[in-house]
């Protein structure tokens, strides 16, 4: 997996996608959907794909792609690097300071992280594999489940994911104890005993709320409750909330940096681990991160909110590393995710395969030539 790369150039593309429905969560609206792609051109002009978190603040799509057209694209073309993880390690080094100096460690993450996933697949590109076999993975067949259920009417879209093939569901909590209790119990009825609920606090509770609410949903047989507190909240508060309850705790969308992630594995206050390659890290960081946490005895679940490159890279990481994890799959309608993602067209019990194509597949629906509003 070592073979060189040799940058040509490295664009950035910025595209929204309005909705109908806004996705809601316990702190803010979304009302569009936003995608930044990075792609990177090596000198023979194979193009590997990435994908840059951006989904807040409103503007963090144009500022993600302003910093890889500004900081980054000075730094990689013409240069040549020994693998992904090499150039990431150059580039980290390199915009260290300036991260530092903006007091933008984030977005720069995020920059890092997207670059990352286009670089290795153009790595597996270069070496004609599917990404997720040149990760080292046996199988493309992995476990998915349907996330992003909003508080209002949930069981429409529950309902219709199920008729798509999907068993797991994950429901947005932290708008009140009775509405949220009410979902969850409209939920079960619409989906049936043998369906697999979990919710999503999106960091919305105290910890005096934690001890409020969760003995009220001990009965309800989830499979985990995410975020419920602060991802700053020290591993202690963390550790006192998991002591309440029976059901298993899930964070690490919004955790950064090795070190934090072996504090909450050691925490002994997690179940399941969630980090999110194109927020932090990318493939270089999370696929020996997720190997890690399989071999902690802890679950591996690839969180994923975006278009369909950064959802396609997610999915054959998770492939790659197998374990008992599924991928995150939003549930409500957005083009820039499903017309990249046909893999989604064949979910059946829960399952679906991701193919063979060469990286993380064709991205001829794309069509681009520049950054577009």
């Amino acid at each position: 997996m070592n073979n060189t790369i040799s940058i040509r150039d490295i664009e950035a593309f910025v595209y929204r996608c309005p909705l109908e429905n806004p996705v809601e969560t316990s702190f803010g609206i979304m009302k569009d959907r936003p995608m930044v792609l990075v792609r990177v051109m090596d000198e023979e002009g194979r193009c590997g794909w990435g994908e840059i978190w951006c989904n807040f603040p409103i503007v963090g799509a144009e500022h993600r792609a302003k910093l890889v057209e500004s900081v980054f694209r000075p730094l990689m073309a013409g240069a040549s690097y020994k693998s992904p993880t090499h150039a990431f390690s150059v580039l980290e080094a390199k915009t260290q300071v300036l991260a530092l100096q903006s007091a933008e460690p984030g977005p720069f993450a995020q920059c890092l992280a997207g670059i990352d996933l286009a670089l290795w697949d153009l790595s597996a590109r270069q070496a004609e594999l599917p990404l997720w076999r040149h990760l080292g993975g046996t199988s493309d067949r992995i476990p998915v489940y349907a996330s992003g259920l909003n508080p209002t009417n949930p069981e429409r879209l529950a309902t219709e994911m199920a008729d798509n093939g999907y068993n797991r569901f994950k429901l947005k909590i932290g708008f009140g104890l009775s509405r949220d209790l009410d979902n969850l119990s409209i939920l079960r009825e619409s989906l049936g005993e043998s369906a697999d609920l979990m919710v999503d606090v999106n960091q919305g509770w105290t910890l005096e709320q934690a001890r409020e609410q969760l003995p009220l949903m001990e009965s309800l047989d989830l499979k985990w409750i995410e975020e419920p507190l602060l991802c700053t909240a020290s591993w202690l508060e963390w550790r006192e909330l998991a002591s309440l309850t029976d059901i298993p705790v899930a964070a690490g969308e919004n955790l950064m940096g090795i070190d934090r992630f072996q504090a909450g594995i050691d925490s002994g206050a997690l179940s399941i681990i969630q980090p999110d390659a194109a927020k932090w890290g990318g493939i270089s960081h999370c696929l020996p991160l997720a190997k890690l946490i399989n071999y902690s005895g802890l679950k591996y679940f690839p969180h994923y909110l975006g278009g369909g490159v950064g959802l396609l890279a997610s999915g054959h990481l998770l492939a790659a590393v197998g374990g008992d994890g599924a991928l995150e799959v939003d549930s409500n309608p957005n083009p820039l995710r499903s017309e990249l993602c046909d893999f989604l067209n064949n979910v059946d019990q829960g399952y679906t395969s991701l193919g063979n194509e060469f990286g993380i597949g064709s991205m001829e629906k794309l069509g681009v030539s520049g950054i577009s509003g």
